[in-house]
């Protein structure tokens, strides 16, 4: 056993992380968000940049985390602590796992009250609480159910309560175990939507909205959004897929499992559109965005089909699923710092998380409601949490994990633990050093309303920059290492 290596549960197989790390990046977003904008910005056109945008920005980033975990076996702060001690570099390298750990909770504790939605629908559907005959009908349903405050913490409290139990019961019995059927159990909810949806009357339309190849529809925006979402549906830089890479058998290849895991991800995104976008254009509606399709239009749809209700309640299970994978995966950092580093069990670890998230979340519930006048610089608690965490800690701790892995931490270890091909490595390398965080910093500002880019016109000054950029980085590195990493 290494100095860097410390006895620790690990995933029964790869199958483990990769349907931990795939329900991980599969939450409420996905299912609306990539289907919405593969439509909006050019159906297979968007695709297509989508996919180029994973392997150059989403991959490399992903590869680098899941092999700081596994090196460092801990916690992102224990394991980018130690990574950075075996490399001979500053400590001060873990802040990046501070910040990681952070990012996850703080995403959680207003990702709850959203998975809440989900909850309180499936009940809704359930109980026929969704009766209505026009989208204001649904609108004011969804407003009531945000203007009661007792009514929306109790689905938040059940959110956060039933991902406490889970985490509790530990990676293999409790992640692993829930994962492993929520999983395949949502691919088969998705695959029978789209079944019915193939006889519905919209499925063409469907068809053309996602596939249909638009060059014409992708814009400078559709790239950015493209390039943007790769990075986000990974759950990078939240301490998720660095703490589950921590638990990743030794001779799993990280390689080939992250490559699964994108591939997976995108494939229950586009089916999610194709359970979707059927039942929406049968019904003559127009697709929405956001709460307006899943919490409006679409619990419409379900009165108007036959077997409606069935499906309605198939569907806000499978997205309660996809809530509760995610949630899982935002916690488990914090509760491996607490089990690794202040000597609590697992169990109370995870009530000990679970009480300061009740709590936050709490807070980011009454925004909806009783707190809806608080509000600082114009946003309210949840609004602040939302781009606190989206806006500027997820790019740039996805920033600082490519820089201390292209640039800081000593190229052998990353080499071995990778296990790639030398010709693989060094595309890893490029990608991780300038292309990954160059796509990243354009994120970055365009995030804060700082860009105005037309692409489509530009693109070759930008793959110039690219180039200075490399050849800078390549010329400076000797002298930046000695610099700042003693």
């Amino acid at each position: 056993m290494t100095k860097t290596e410390r006895p620790r549960t690990q995933w029964l197989g790869r199958w483990g992380f990769v349907l931990a790390a795939t329900g991980s990046a599969v939450g409420l977003g996905n299912v609306w968000k990539f289907p919405y904008m593969t439509g909006e910005y050019g159906g297979a056109a968007f695709v297509l940049v989508y996919l180029v945008c994973i392997l150059s920005v989403g991959v490399p980033v992903m590869m680098t985390e899941i092999a700081l975990g596994r090196r460092g076996r801990g916690s992102p702060i224990d394991a980018i602590r130690r990574m950075a001690n075996e490399s001979g570099r500053s400590s001060a390298w873990s802040l990046l796992g501070w910040m990681a750990m952070l990012c996850g909770f703080m995403i959680l504790c207003f990702y709850v009250v959203v998975a809440g939605w989900s909850f309180a629908y499936l009940w809704k559907m359930i109980s026929g609480g969704l009766a209505g005959s026009s989208v204001d009908d649904m609108a004011a349903i969804f407003s009531a159910n945000n203007a009661n405050p007792w009514s929306l913490g109790a689905w938040s409290t059940l959110v956060a309560v039933t991902t406490m139990v889970i985490v509790g019961k530990g990676v293999q019995s409790g992640i692993e175990k829930s994962v492993s059927w929520m999983m395949p159990g949502m691919v088969i909810m998705l695959v029978i939507m789209i079944g019915y949806g193939a006889f519905s009357g919209g499925f063409g339309e469907a068809l053309d909205f996602l596939f249909a190849f638009n060059a014409a529809s992708f814009t400078s925006e559709g790239m950015l959004a493209a390039m943007g979402h790769a990075f986000f549906t990974l759950s990078l830089a939240s301490g998720a897929i660095l703490t589950y890479g921590s638990y990743l058998p030794r001779g799993a290849s990280i390689g080939r499992t992250t490559l699964t895991v994108a591939v997976a991800d995108t494939l229950v995104a586009l089916m999610a559109g194709l359970a979707i976008f059927p039942v929406i254009f049968a019904n003559g509606m127009e697709p929405g965005s956001g709460p307006g399709l899943i919490f409006m239009s679409l619990p419409l749809a379900f009165q108007a089909m036959p077997l409606g209700t069935l499906f309605g309640i198939l569907f806000f299970v499978m997205l309660s699923m996809a809530a509760l994978t995610s949630s899982i995966s935002m916690v488990e950092a914090t509760v491996s710092w607490l089990t690794d580093n202040k000597r609590l069990s697992r169990r109370a670890a995870s009530w000990g998380a679970g009480i300061v998230l009740w709590v936050i979340s709490t807070l980011a519930m009454l925004s909806f409601n009783v707190g809806a006048d608080w509000t600082l610089l114009g946003k309210h608690f949840f609004d602040w949490l939302d781009f606190l965490t989206s806006r500027l800690m997820m790019p740039l701790g996805g920033l600082g994990m490519a820089l201390l892995a292209g640039f800081v931490l000593k190229s052998e270890s990353l080499r071995e633990e990778l296990g790639l091909s030398p010709l693989a490595h060094g595309l890893w390398l490029f990608m991780v050093r300038y292309v990954s965080p160059l796509a990243i910093l354009l994120i970055f500002v365009d995030a804060l309303g700082w860009l105005e880019i037309d692409f489509a016109a530009q693109w070759p000054w930008l793959v110039l920059v690219l180039a200075v950029v490399t050849l800078a980085g390549e010329l400076a590195r000797p002298g930046l290492k000695r610099a700042f990493c003693p």
